[in-house]
């Protein structure tokens, strides 16, 4: 069977696809995070955005190594929306989980059905990142949607990530005593960082 006949060939350019539109709704996602007040959830949106492209980047490098240059044709659909950052982080979280518990799965067994076992094996070690992004989004909107961002329960470490001053409290300061930046800044850390 020629590669290009290949559900393989359809799975890698629905995922490359996927990957790249990815990476960039997770940096729109990001400027929204910003202006809410989330600057570590911009962070995790883009530092996540960067790990789409490299995703979407094992997937090309696939098909190029396939001899798969040139026009290649798109057949998926892709979720196109921007809401709150708690919106937002569900629908990443929604993305995350579909291309865990779905897509990379099946196009894992397609692949290796077909004989292409490298290709099988990128897409079963993406999975398993994308399994924990679904993770960390999921904990995100559950801090986000109960307004649990800045505070918490019981005392943990907030940081400011402006200038490093560490305040343990159930809730992150207002302003940062040592630098004066807002609470946007603090973060939950832990003091092995």
């Amino acid at each position: 069977m020629d590669f290009k006949d290949s559900k393989t060939y359809q799975n890698l350019i629905n995922s490359f696809a996927g990957e790249s539109q990815a990476r960039s709704r997770y940096y729109f996602y990001a400027e929204v995070a910003e202006k809410e007040g989330y600057y570590h959830v911009r962070d995790i949106f883009h530092e996540t955005g960067d790990n789409e492209l490299e995703h979407a980047k094992v997937f090309y490098d696939h098909l190029v190594e396939k001899g798969c240059e040139g026009v290649i044709h798109v057949d998926s659909g892709y979720p196109l929306s921007v809401g709150s950052t708690a919106e937002n982080l569900k629908a990443a979280a929604d993305g995350e989980y579909e291309e865990f518990i779905d897509l990379y799965k099946q196009a894992a067994i397609d692949a290796e059905e077909e004989g292409y076992d490298d290709i099988a094996e990128s897409f079963q070690e993406i999975l398993e990142v994308e399994e924990r992004h679904y993770e960390r989004y999921m904990k995100l909107w559950e801090l986000v949607r109960d307004k649990k961002y800045f505070k918490r329960d019981h005392k943990v470490y907030w940081k400011c990530g402006n200038c490093g001053y560490v305040h343990e409290g159930e809730e992150a300061p207002e302003t940062c005593p040592a630098c004066k930046h807002a609470q946007k800044y603090f973060e939950v850390t832990c003091l092995t960082e």
